[in-house]
């Protein structure tokens, strides 16, 4: 049957109720229960009231029984025109697959065991102009289940446990780190300047102020301007914005972990890194040992370490004092940048990683001694100047957190914006913060930050391959152009 013959078969039956006096959209029976507490406390005889989405219905005579359904669980529904009236009963024809019910009755269980509900009474809190998905096939279109993702939640479990883990996950690690004193907050996703992060920003304007503004690419500024008012644990779960590239990893909108501590560094911040990841996979999941993607991880620590300098000088040859055009030449001899490529530091930075990440490690593997020309907001080794104090953490060769012992050192900071603007011309928007100068010329002890990727991190522990599959409603094409 076509869609639209659908649509219009259910808009008759709509009129057909409201014809007889029958309010459509109405308000449920007081005293609520979820459907999981029904059952979890299952009592014979009891009276209930519920709501849901009618799932099946099957009809035998003067008998009908049906499957409700919420978020919470599935019940059987008995309703037989004895108990409900010959008046009401007739109303059942009118109602479908996929309206939503709310219902009294009595609990007792059938023959073979089923709870079930003898229904008493009923009204229509909603009329389902659409079917449904069929069960048995549920939607198989990769991009409509992107698309229309309500009916991705109803029609696949899998894909609602899949963000129920995800929910978990991220208030275990809000339990985590509230239990190890630090305080969660809020900071600005609109900035007045592009920073804390290498990244193309969206632009935006604020009418009031005749001004232009970027949504944030990192909230890192703001979360260190606290730690120089004395908020010494601070955290924010945030959403972040990069107007760039989409790839099975990246999401232009994302959901991003960042942590900061005064009196720590890196090395403390690899810990904490450590431990949030652990206790999340043997608090919810209960078990050290994943698989990813065919790919058989084991998260026990302690987790291993490499270079990046290291890395870096045995694979291309490339080292931390190199010019840019040197950085540049060395990848052209190993055939990792096209001769006519014009890349800056920045892109540099991510030839080499893109191409680290196609050899690292299945299991966790924090990559440390970055080159300080790529580190603006980090601080220097002792030993080597060249050298940062930041690492990135790798799990299935796929980055799933940074950290730096921060940079607090106000003059260097401000040298540090001046180099970073001549190698980043390519965004156009670059300016050293003169804000956030003065807020450090005001004192900021030393500090370890640490960001974790959620959105890849609920991929990871929860076998998805694109990171599509974690977030609700990822951004995608108009449908119009989707198809050409």
């Amino acid at each position: 049957m076509e869609i639209n013959e659908i649509i219009q078969q259910r808009k008759a039956k709509l009129e057909a109720l409201k014809s007889q006096g029958v309010p459509v959209y109405d308000k449920p029976f007081p005293n609520r229960l979820d459907i999981g507490e029904v059952i979890s406390s299952f009592q014979e005889g009891k009276k209930v009231s519920i709501c849901g989405r009618l799932m099946a219905k099957r009809l035998h005579g003067k008998v009908i029984f049906a499957d409700l359904e919420d978020s919470t669980g599935k019940i059987q529904l008995y309703i037989k025109a004895d108990f409900i009236g010959p008046e009401k009963f007739s109303l059942l024809d009118n109602i479908e697959i996929a309206d939503f019910l709310s219902l009294t009755g009595e609990l007792f269980k059938t023959h073979t065991g089923e709870p079930t509900v003898k229904v008493e009474g009923f009204v229509i809190l909603a009329k389902a102009l659409r079917s449904l998905p069929e069960k048995w096939h549920g939607l198989k279109d990769i991009e409509l289940r992107y698309r229309q993702r309500y009916l991705d939640l109803i029609s696949n479990a899998e894909v609602k446990k899949v963000f129920a883990f995800r929910s978990q996950i991220i208030q275990s690690i809000r339990n985590s780190l509230d239990e190890r004193g630090f305080l969660e907050v809020e900071t600005p996703m609109m900035h007045s300047i592009a920073g804390g992060a290498a990244g193309r920003p969206f632009k935006t304007h604020h009418n009031e102020y005749d001004m232009d503004l970027y949504m944030r690419i990192a909230p890192e500024l703001y979360l260190k301007r606290l730690l120089v008012a004395g908020l010494d644990k601070v955290y924010e779960i945030n959403r972040s914005f990069r107007n760039e590239g989409v790839s099975i990893k990246h999401n232009p909108e994302f959901t991003m972990l960042e942590v900061y501590a005064a009196f720590a560094n890196y090395e403390h911040m690899m810990h904490l890194c450590e431990s949030l990841i652990v206790g999340v996979a043997q608090g919810i999941f209960g078990k050290m040992n994943f698989v990813y993607q065919g790919k058989q991880i084991d998260l026990t620590p302690p987790w291993k370490r490499i270079s990046f300098a290291e890395l870096v000088k045995e694979k291309f040859g490339i080292l931390p004092d190199d010019p840019e055009a040197v950085m540049l030449g060395k990848l052209k001899a190993k055939g990792f940048a096209r001769d006519k490529e014009v890349l800056g530091r920045t892109q540099i930075n991510k030839v080499i990683e893109d191409t680290l990440e196609q050899d690292m490690n299945v299991n966790p593997t924090f990559i440390t001694d970055y080159f300080t020309a790529l580190c603006p907001l980090a601080k220097t080794s002792k030993d080597n100047p060249l050298i940062s104090e930041r690492f990135e953490l790798f799990i299935a060769g796929m980055e799933i957190a940074n950290a730096y012992s921060e940079l607090n050192d106000p003059l260097e900071q401000r040298k540090r914006f001046e180099e970073e603007i001549k190698n980043t011309q390519e965004t156009g928007n670059k300016v050293v913060d003169e804000d956030y100068v003065l807020a450090l010329e005001h004192g900021m002890p030393n500090a370890g930050g640490l960001g974790i990727g959620i959105d890849r991190l609920v991929m990871l522990l929860t076998d998805q391959p694109s990171i599509r599959d974690v977030i609700l409603f990822p951004l995608l094409r108009p449908v119009e152009e989707s198809r050409k």
